[in-house]
């Protein structure tokens, strides 16, 4: 299957002018009252109660706003909450806002009355404090409640337990014993799987702005420089091209540190003949993208480097080719996997395609094979996950019968990462040592040696597209490193010089 690629991008990707991407975003009032209202339609009957972000507590950055708060309002505010009283599926909404001080208005800004809450969001407005005796009226009336807990983050919901809004549902519950209290976060999940055209528009822009940071890093990157000149690079072409922010922390990582998923110091330097591993992404209005290249620091990939890049790319359109709308996320993955374990045991890193070994973690390998797999230690994550106002969002893929649809956005990320010190962590077992023993030399001659690449895609009616056509091939890499450096080699041109009898003077 071939993937299209979008007008906009080949735009970005030619360095036309991108100032139409700097326009507000568009998403109508209509569309998050429409949400509320698919919302309401699947309560039936009750009270939603979701908490927006507090205000920062520092002044390291700017407040944003919780995504699933933000998705039910757009309002952006800081200490707000939402109420929405559902009866027949029908829902009445209110929003409880705190007003900024008036000496803290002159540092931060003003923040909108109830007549600019009213017009923007079509949301009454009262103030906080009113919430309290009104949750407590409404639950003594005997009203189930639904809640949207106040976490940043689906990743990290369950350690984030401490917040204002879980503590006040905490404080309800015991002034109302036997209220019945149910988790809304499933419900609003589901409608924030499927996107909109309008959100999948703001995907497309973040992706292009996305694209454009990972071509100024391939201009840039070369030995001598270190990791942060890079995320220099990157970030600063993400906010001219119409980024807000990266969507998560970006990650640069060279030599043995593009060996590690998540490293995010990024103060490291970069060698000659080594590999930098670069994950980053930018948002727009909240819409996540994001990208991973792996690039050649001295500006050629080696022969190990290329067998290993050429395999994760293959995994990678393997996987592109299971993810057309109505096809198998589950098969998408498992192509992936089957292509690296072929390549793998083919270039001796591991025994075989089935081969196992004993892990160092809880696993049962007789009633999940899978688990135990000599392939999953050089491929140590999924390679899919949603995109939208999280940079990890909920997909339809996640849920039902578990295959692509119109309206799906996700990325297909296979990596393979190789480091002798993974052998070191498995415990002593005779098919331990017989393995370690095979494949140690050969792990010496990939040493080090890390590779993802990760692209983004939207599922549309017309098919599923590839949103980020930054140069992802070898020979394409190659060429936009090359010639960049060669560019920067060229001496100055000398200024011309003036004519006429003024300059014979």
């Amino acid at each position: 299957m071939r993937f299209a690629v979008s007008t906009l991008l080949v735009v970005a990707l030619a360095g036309a002018d991108v100032s139409a991407a700097r326009a507000q975003a568009s998403i109508p009032a209509s569309e998050f009252a429409a949400r509320r209202d698919s919302l309401a339609a699947r309560v039936g009957d009750g009270v939603v109660v979701a908490f927006g972000g507090r205000t920062p507590v520092t002044d390291f950055g700017p407040f944003y706003q919780l995504p699933a708060f933000h998705y039910l309002t757009n309002y952006d505010e800081p200490d707000a909450a939402l109420v929405l009283v559902v009866e027949g599926g029908r829902a009445t909404g209110t929003l409880f806002v705190t007003p900024i001080e008036p000496r803290r208005a002159l540092y931060y800004g003003r923040r909108p009355d109830s007549t600019e809450i009213a017009r923007a969001t079509g949301l009454a407005a009262r103030p906080f404090a009113g919430l309290a005796p009104t949750l407590d009226s409404l639950a003594a009336a005997g009203r189930p409640f639904w809640t949207l807990a106040d976490f940043a983050a689906a990743d990290f919901a369950r350690a984030d337990s401490l917040t204002r809004g879980q503590q006040f549902l905490k404080g309800l519950a015991a002034r109302h014993p036997g209220l019945v209290v149910k988790d809304a976060h499933p419900l609003v999940d589901q409608l924030r799987a499927r996107k909109s055209p309008a959100e999948l528009a703001l995907i497309r822009r973040a992706a292009a702005a996305t694209v454009a940071g990972h071509l100024a890093a391939m201009r840039t990157a070369a030995p001598g420089l270190h990791e942060y000149d890079l995320q220099a690079v990157v970030e600063a072409a993400f906010l001219r091209a119409g980024g807000e922010r990266p969507s998560y922390g970006s990650i640069v990582g060279a030599g043995p540190r593009g060996t590690q998923l998540h490293y995010m110091k990024n103060r490291g330097p970069l060698r000659p003949g080594e590999l930098v591993v670069i994950d980053a992404g930018t948002q727009v209005d909240g819409y996540a993208a994001d990208v991973t290249r792996t690039l050649p620091v001295s500006g050629t990939f080696t022969q190990e480097q290329r067998a290993l890049y050429q395999l994760v790319r293959d995994a990678q359109d393997a996987a592109e080719r299971h993810s057309r709308p109505g096809l198998s996320a589950r098969a998408a993955a498992d192509s992936s996997v089957e292509v690296r374990a072929r390549g793998l045991a083919a270039l001796g890193l591991i025994e075989g395609a089935e081969a196992q070994f004993d892990p160092p973690w809880p696993a049962d390998c007789a009633r999940a094979p899978q688990a135990c797999r000599q392939v999953t230690l050089w491929t140590i994550h999924g390679i899919s996950h949603g995109l939208g106002l999280e940079v990890h969002d909920p997909a339809q893929f996640y849920g039902g019968d578990r295959t692509f649809q119109p309206g799906d956005a996700f990325t297909i990320e296979p990596g393979i990462y190789v480091s002798g010190a993974v052998l070191d962590l498995l415990p002593d077992t005779p098919r331990n040592r017989a393995f370690i023993a095979k494949v140690r030399p050969v792990v010496a001659r990939y040493e080090n040696t890390g590779v993802r690449i990760e692209d983004d895609y939207v599922v549309t009616a017309q098919g599923t597209e590839r949103i980020t056509p930054a140069p992802r091939e070898i020979a394409e890499i190659e060429a936009v490193m090359q010639s960049a450096r060669k560019a920067a080699a060229k001496p100055a041109a000398k200024p011309a010089a003036r004519g006429g009898a003024a300059h014979a003077r």
